[in-house]
């Protein structure tokens, strides 16, 4: 049931990434617990799509008696994950000591936007700060223009929630080693810097210019890109190597002895609009019956409720229905175990009695906690 069988993930619940990042490991077949705060009994959560797979505890972190819990929790589990700011889960008695003492196999995992130390470490923010600070926003957006925000999947998700995922497999490799587990420090600035890395490479090779839109890869040049068809919608142009740039000028009907240069960049707003204006003249269903099967890389920009039905992603799942409800698929894919279809989120806190008698609370003791809040 997925190469992660056999492994439990705490996660006190948080925001966003982190939630991701523990669904990711629950569709990996870990069994991930999230323990979130009372009241949490009751109501729906089929939209809760970060939640699937996973099952749900209410306990209040803030008692003496809902800490005790949750260590009892830390004691046999392989991975706990936590989002607070720094020093917040210190303070409400289950940082990294305690849980080490209780567990010194545990993989406890802290995801923040800045980090646990530096001069911001104790600020709010958000993707975009972070991604701010971190170079990879003043990549994004047209020449001349303020940089777009891309949505919150560079810091929040690949700079933070994928990060994450790596730290903790990394962990569990060494831990098998030296059956000891380890602190992860996982931060979405740093997550974010991480993934300019290729930019980087490529400025000290003098092949990335300082100006946004003006780069291969930013929309700067006219072969890749976006371009906008004739009944409005987009395609999306890739055409980089030599011979896959023959195949789309051969496609759109255009010789490129008639073209401008395409190794002048003084020559690429030019040629921008040639491949534009060819663009404009059949809709996008049209090119991409004239684009199909071939090396051009050119694929329709289809909208976040189209994904599913394309070709390709239905026939390899890409996308699945749990409860009704359309969302991404479990990735990767593996040939021995491979990952269960996602079961439905949980309802809030509708594991807490089966979990507390798992730890060993009594039918009395686990009512005596619900009368005084304790938990949900």
């Amino acid at each position: 049931m997925g190469p992660l069988d056999g492994i439990t993930v705490i996660e006190v619940a948080g925001l966003g990434a982190a939630p991701f990042g523990c669904m990711v490991l629950a569709d990996l077949g870990a069994d991930v617990l999230r323990v979130i705060r009372p009241p949490g009994a009751g109501g729906t959560a089929l939209h809760d799509l970060m939640g699937r797979s996973k099952r749900s505890v209410a306990v209040d972190l803030r008692t003496a008696e809902g800490r005790g819990i949750l260590l009892r929790l830390a004691r046999d589990a392989d991975v706990l994950v936590e989002s607070f700011r720094p020093g917040v889960a210190e303070r409400l008695g289950f940082g990294p000591q305690p849980c080490l003492e209780a567990n010194p196999r545990l993989v406890y995992a802290r995801l923040t936007g800045w980090g646990q130390e530096g001069p911001l470490a104790g600020t709010a923010g958000h993707d975009i700060d972070y991604i701010a600070i971190s170079g990879a926003l003043s990549l994004i957006g047209p020449a001349g223009q303020p940089p777009v925000p891309p949505v919150n999947l560079v810091g929040d998700f690949g700079g933070g929630g994928m990060l994450l995922v790596a730290g903790v497999l990394a962990a569990l490799v060494e831990r098998g080693r030296s059956g000891r587990g380890q602190v992860i420090d996982a931060a979405m600035t740093d997550g974010s810097a991480l993934l300019t890395t290729m930019i980087h490479e490529l400025r000290a090779a003098g092949q990335w210019s300082g100006e946004r839109g003006a780069n291969l890869l930013d929309g700067g040049a006219p072969w890749y890109g976006v371009y906008q068809t004739a009944d409005g919608r987009y395609l999306a142009v890739g055409a980089i190597e030599g011979s896959f740039y023959a195949e789309l000028l051969a496609r759109l009907g255009l010789a490129e002895a008639d073209l401008p240069d395409r190794s002048d960049r003084r020559a690429w707003p030019a040629l921008r609009e040639r491949l534009a204006a060819a663009f404009r003249q059949r809709t996008q269903g049209e090119w991409l019956a004239v684009f199909e099967g071939s090396d051009a890389c050119v694929a329709p920009v289809l909208g976040i409720d189209e994904a599913a039905g394309y070709p390709h992603n239905a026939r390899r799942a890409t996308f699945t229905e749990v409860a009704g409800v359309p969302q991404p698929s479990p990735a990767p894919r593996f040939s021995r175990t491979p990952a269960a279809a996602p079961r439905t989120p949980p309802a809030p806190g509708a594991d807490t009695g089966t979990v507390l008698a798992d730890l060993g609370y009594s039918q009395t003791e686990i009512a005596q906690l619900r009368d005084r809040g304790v938990v949900g």
